[in-house]
């Protein structure tokens, strides 16, 4: 797309433990942060739920997480329905929104009834209520479709020795980085073969983090019929070849984030949850500075669980994420509540001092 897109605002009802979040705005960063059972993955999941949908994977995506009754606020007697509403900001024309209802079947699927509106202009509907999105049906001149399957959720999470970012991948998955990196070799090897710069640029991150690492072996291995690509490398002052298995999990899981971050085309919308497991704390900062050059380009999202991550962000990008009355609430700090303490106290300091709310309450 030509246009820069990004989310204006965002209103969710009865969505796990979201029971109603109204018109909450979104920044180019938002470093979400909470205690455990605040909400944050719940709010993250509502962007991998987005890619469901685009992806025409909807019914699977729900019925994979235990079926429309497990996404409902307190369950199918207290919530009928599950609503959301998002408003897309673009650069020269304006708002666009789009709006689902998820009404849930006997055999606890949902079905779902979209619309969209452009500007001004009253809401149109996608067409006839479905178990699967009809969203791409509406191929406009602003197209909202390409928006939804723009935003990407990275989810680095499973670095087991099976998981699929350590394993061969075909030569032609190049195209796009997966949430998961299960294509991380050929596309870092698309890159190496097309986008040079950055490559070196992800390469150097990685040097810094790891400074024994060289480079990347992506040799293209024929597998039968296929040819595939799995994620060798070298270190330094060494000839042996060092296998996915000989990376820590940290390490691969950093490499997965550089690569995200540093791609050449990034998607409008980068999500990603907790991406500091795992990690030292100079790879730590390292990531903080990553994610925000990549906000100067594209709208990040980040749940964080990281005392250290936030130190290197502005008091303005952080929204908490708390509970009040048995559901999640959402609230953007307002600088001036805090600047005397930010005199002696960094943000992170703060948060563990539970100044900034975020940490476990009785309710």
């Amino acid at each position: 797309m030509s246009i820069n897109w990004s989310i204006n605002n965002i209103s969710i009802k009865g969505f796990k433990s979201l029971k109603e979040i109204n018109r909450f705005e979104l920044g180019n960063l938002n470093i979400i942060i909470g205690a455990n059972g605040s909400g944050k993955s719940n709010f993250i999941q509502i962007f991998h739920m987005l890619s469901a949908i685009a992806q025409k994977g909807f019914s699977k995506f729900i019925l994979e997480r235990g079926g429309a009754d497990n996404f409902l606020f307190n369950g199918p007697k207290v919530t009928s329905e599950l609503e959301m509403e998002i408003n897309f900001q673009t650069d020269a024309i304006g708002i666009h929104s789009y709006r689902a209802v998820c009404s849930p079947t006997a055999d606890e699927r949902f079905l779902l009834s979209e619309s969209v509106k452009h500007g001004q202009s009253g809401w149109t509907s996608c067409g006839a209520v479905s178990e699967e999105s009809r969203i791409s049906e509406i191929r406009d001149e602003d197209c909202i479709y390409d928006l939804i399957s723009n935003i990407v959720v990275y989810h680095f999470h499973d670095t087991s020795a099976n998981a699929p970012m350590r394993r061969s991948e075909i030569a032609e998955d190049n195209k796009r980085l997966r949430g998961n990196a299960s294509n991380i070799a050929p596309f870092l090897l698309g890159l190496r073969e097309n986008n040079q710069k950055e490559y070196e640029e992800i390469r150097n991150a990685v040097r810094l983090v790891m400074p024994f690492f060289d480079d990347f072996i992506l040799d293209v291995v024929k597998m039968g019929e296929a040819e595939k690509v799995r994620l060798s490398w070298k270190q330094k002052g060494a000839d042996f070849p060092m296998q996915p298995y000989h990376f820590s999990d940290g390490s691969i899981r950093f490499i997965c984030l550089a690569t995200a971050l540093l791609q050449p085309v990034l998607p409008s919308i980068i999500v990603i949850d907790e991406p500091e497991l795992g990690l030292h704390p100079a790879a730590v900062s390292i990531l903080a500075e990553l994610i925000q050059a990549a906000s100067h380009k594209v709208q990040v999202i980040i749940a964080t669980q990281s005392p250290m991550l936030i130190d290197h962000f502005s008091i303005n990008d952080i929204i908490v994420m708390g509970r009040e009355n048995g559901a999640s609430a959402m609230k953007r700090l307002d600088p001036d509540d805090f600047s005397l303490w930010l005199e002696d106290y960094s943000v992170g300091e703060l948060w563990a001092k539970n100044v900034i709310e975020g940490g476990p309450v009785n309710e």
